[in-house]
């Protein structure tokens, strides 16, 4: 290969992986093995009492910066996984008890995505008893790493970066619920 055209491969190549791949809210959601066992152990007081405000924080995927998250996705991985627990109501009549505040706070990623991407994210959670004059029962900001392995997407640094970004927020969501289960509002 001539030199011109190893440089426009590599200049092609830089690009492509610069492109970005929007994470989405299903695979950000909590797998229903882990929904099925935090299910027996949500309180009465929460079952399908906790409404979930629009989500602060998150950037929309830009094209040429990498895969982002969203508020919008955040927000449906969020009632997804509430929904599957039985903490939040399938109609929002009667009015729910509780209110979950979400913002996504941090979300670090590489600059160049590498063979094996690690990405750091913190969401601050704030549960709210709206019966009882907004008062804050629950309050953390909880941080967590995931990374996601060349083999997993071998093609396309933006799909690991996809990846990465999925698995640490549904792993963040985890650790939410986990939390709340353990509340005796």
């Amino acid at each position: 290969m001539s030199r011109p055209a190893l440089l426009c491969f590599a200049l092609l190549t830089a690009l492509l992986a610069g492109c970005g791949a929007p994470s989405q809210p299903l695979p950000m959601a909590i797998t229903a093995a882990d929904a099925l066992q935090i299910r027996g152990w949500v309180p009465d007081a929460l079952k399908a009492q906790v409404a979930i405000t629009p989500v602060k924080g998150g950037l929309a995927t830009n094209r040429w910066w990498g895969s982002k998250v969203s508020a919008v996705a955040l927000q449906q991985a969020l009632d997804e996984s509430f929904y599957a627990v039985g903490m939040k109501a399938l109609s929002p009549q009667p009015p729910s008890r509780f209110e979950l505040q979400a913002e996504l706070v941090q979300l670090d990623q590489p600059l160049v995505p590498a063979l094996a991407v690690t990405v750091d994210v913190a969401v601050r959670y704030t549960l709210v008893d709206k019966a009882a004059d907004n008062r804050v029962i629950y309050q953390r900001r909880i941080a967590n790493s995931e990374e996601a392995r060349l083999g997993e997407a071998v093609l396309s640094p933006s799909e690991r970066l996809r990846i990465a970004n999925e698995r640490a927020l549904r792993a963040n969501i985890d650790l939410l619920l986990r939390d709340l289960v353990t509340l005796r509002p």
